[in-house]
C-alpha cells in the first residue's frame, strides 16, 4: 500500500520542516496537516524540561490561527520520517479534529480511531457533571 501524491506531499513537507528548523532538543519533531479545503499547515514542537507542546498540537494550532478548524490529514516527522502521534496528542486529536486521518509510517495511514479506539470524551465529563448537579 503507497500513500497518494497528496499524503506523500504532506509527509515531504514535514520532513523538510524537521530537516531545515530542528534544533538539538528544542525542536525534534514537525508536523504537517491537510484541511479538508486543501490548504496545507506545518508545526514544530517545543521542547523544555518544564513542558511543551508537541509539532501535532502546534500544527493544530496553526491551522486555527488561519481559520482551519477541520483537518483532514495530519502526519509527524523528524529529520528521518513518520513519527506516530504520542497518547497526549492522539487524545487531543480526538477531542478537536476526531475524524482526521493520521500517517503512521511511509506508506500507511489510518483513521485516528484506529490509533486510540476508547478515548475519553471531555464533553461527556462536562455533561456529567452537570447532571449531578440538577
Amino acid at each position: 500500500m503507497s500513500l497518494s501524491a497528496a499524503d506523500r506531499e504532506l509527509l515531504d513537507r514535514a520532513v523538510g520542516v524537521a530537516r531545515a528548523h530542528s534544533r538539538w532538543r528544542h525542536h525534534t519533531v514537525a508536523a504537517a496537516a491537510r484541511s479538508v479545503d486543501g490548504r496545507t499547515f506545518t508545526g514544530l514542537n517545543v521542547f523544555h524540561f518544564a513542558g511543551g507542546p508537541c509539532a501535532e498540537l502546534v500544527v493544530i494550532g496553526a491551522a486555527a490561527a488561519e481559520g482551519a478548524y477541520d483537518l483532514e490529514t495530519v502526519v509527524a516527522a523528524d529529520a528521518s520520517g513518520v513519527v506516530v502521534p504520542c497518547g497526549r496528542c492522539r487524545q487531543v486529536l480526538s477531542d478537536l479534529v476526531p475524524g482526521v486521518r493520521v500517517l503512521v509510517s511511509e506508506t500507511e495511514e489510518v483513521p485516528l480511531g484506529a490509533l486510540l479506539p476508547s478515548p475519553y470524551r471531555w464533553s461527556e465529563h462536562l455533561s456529567s457533571l452537570e447532571r449531578r448537579r440538577r
